[in-house]
């Protein structure tokens, strides 16, 4: 046999078995267990797996504020008078010994007090820092968990952990499973959104990854907007080609990715499908999402912005129109608070850059009907040793506080303690997997009922972790 006669045999025999075994296994496979199935000839919006949720709707949305960098909860939120009193003395080994730390590891131990005062606020009487003005007039509406627990001790695994609830690279964030069982109420903007802004201290980087969707199809993954120049990049036309003709372009390639899906049942080509209609749509949505010049000036100073610099401030207003917008999952990230030197200028500073803003968010959504059907989560990714690193503090995994306020939410609350000297959470403590539990129920999704099968086994955001936080709820 000629060898050109042998190589048109093998290409005939492997288009055989990919256009009849594997390709029917993946389309009857599709058809039993893809949810998203048939989504690529209608392109409409995406309403969830989980529409109607099974629970009561407390949270028709979610804003994240992400503090990246782990800040101090003994300059924050949670007081520690034993350790001030402890300060520059030998820490108790009682509390150290055989526990894990990130870079004091076999240095000499010296307690480190807390560096700016705390005071009650509102009626609630809520403990709280001073370096928090704004945020302690909120105090009323806000629960504290002052017991949070993490796994990692490192900047990245542990926002991997925060936002996945695993420590395995490539799992779905949170923000992608809730757009994956809810879906978004706007067709014209993604259903996750991340904003970054960045100040006040050493600014570990934030890998996109952070937002990633994991195994689920790529459609739900977050959307980055820039909160200066384009906010999104490529989305604009280019030079010479009107809205008219890049439809006409949009159209035929959506011509040719329909043929593609019906001959492969690839769920890739579906997200390629509804991403370059909503990108079409993008065009015209995301510069009046951006055009902040129809806000009034009170709102303006309220958040202290004109927006559109890039700010921390500048990305809540936007949170806040995203949110208007019927986006279900928005995330803002500033980094600014890995405060390993010279905690107390500097915890000061980047507080400086949140705290305005930060209340403000709140202020205006309560003052649109917004915030009792708003979630909005706000803290890092640990806490800070109550031992000094020079004049700093070092990671800490063991204690770490955030807070919650909003849909659902029971306000002017204290959750969980810490020891006497800030190291240990001993009371209610609440891990990761809790708070992405709670989340869950506020959105009125049972946490062990949004699970996604990838390779045989059938994964979800908790895991086989995961227990309400009761106490903080309405």
């Amino acid at each position: 046999m000629h060898f050109e006669n042998q190589i048109e045999i093998q290409l005939k025999r492997r288009s055989f078995l990919s256009k009849t075994g594997i390709g029917l296994g993946i389309a009857a496979l599709g058809a039993i267990s893809n949810p998203l199935t048939n989504i690529a000839n209608n392109n409409k919006r995406w309403t969830g797996v989980m529409t109607p949720p099974p629970l009561p709707i407390k949270a028709k949305r979610v804003i994240f504020l992400c503090m990246a960098g782990g800040p101090s909860h003994l300059e924050t939120f949670d007081n520690k008078p034993e350790l001030a009193k402890l300060h520059g003395k030998p820490m108790p080994e009682s509390f150290t010994k055989g526990q894990q730390i990130a870079q004091l590891q076999g240095k000499e131990l010296k307690a480190f007090g807390p560096q700016h005062e705390f005071k009650h606020w509102g009626q609630s009487g809520q403990e709280l820092t001073t370096i928090f003005p704004q945020i302690g007039k909120i105090a009323d509406e806000i629960a504290i968990i002052r017991s949070m627990q993490t796994e990692q001790i490192n900047h990245d695994p542990a926002h991997t952990f925060m936002n996945t609830g695993s420590i395995i690279a490539g799992r779905p964030s949170m923000g992608s499973w809730i757009n994956y069982g809810l879906g978004s109420e706007n067709n014209d903007l993604p259903g996750f959104v991340v904003l970054t802004s960045v100040g006040g201290g050493q600014s570990q980087p934030i890998a996109a990854r952070q937002w990633h969707s994991g195994f689920l199809p790529s459609r739900f993954q977050g959307v980055r907007f820039r909160s200066q120049g384009d906010p999104v990049l490529y989305v604009n036309n280019p030079n010479g080609v009107n809205r008219k003709q890049q439809g006409a372009i949009v159209k035929t390639i959506q011509g040719l990715n329909q043929i593609a899906y019906k001959e492969f049942f690839d769920p890739e080509i579906e997200t390629r499908i509804a991403q370059y209609e909503m990108a079409f749509r993008m065009q015209a949505s995301v510069p009046e999402l951006m055009d902040t010049t129809n806000e009034p000036k009170h709102i303006l100073d309220l958040y202290g912005t004109k927006g559109g610099d890039g700010s921390f401030a500048s990305n809540c207003l936007l949170a806040r129109r995203l949110a208007e917008r019927g986006v279900r999952f928005i995330q803002l990230y500033h980094r600014g608070w890995d405060h390993h030197g010279g905690i107390k200028k500097g915890i000061k500073h980047t507080a400086s850059l949140v705290d305005k803003a930060t209340a403000a968010l709140v202020i205006d959504l309560k003052q649109r009907g917004m915030l009792e059907d708003t979630l909005i989560i706000y803290g890092g990714e640990f806490g800070r040793t109550p031992m000094a690193q020079g004049n700093g503090r070092d990671h800490h995994i063991k204690a770490f506080s955030m807070w919650l306020a909003g849909a659902g939410i029971k306000g002017g609350v204290t959750h969980g303690s810490t020891d006497e000297l800030g190291y240990n959470a001993i009371e209610n403590v609440v891990s990761v997997h809790d708070l992405h539990a709670t989340i869950l129920h506020l959105l009125g999704i049972p946490h062990k009922q949004l699970t996604y099968r990838f390779q045989g086994r059938d994964f979800r955001l908790t895991d086989v972790h995961g227990n309400l936080v009761a106490p903080i709820l309405s």
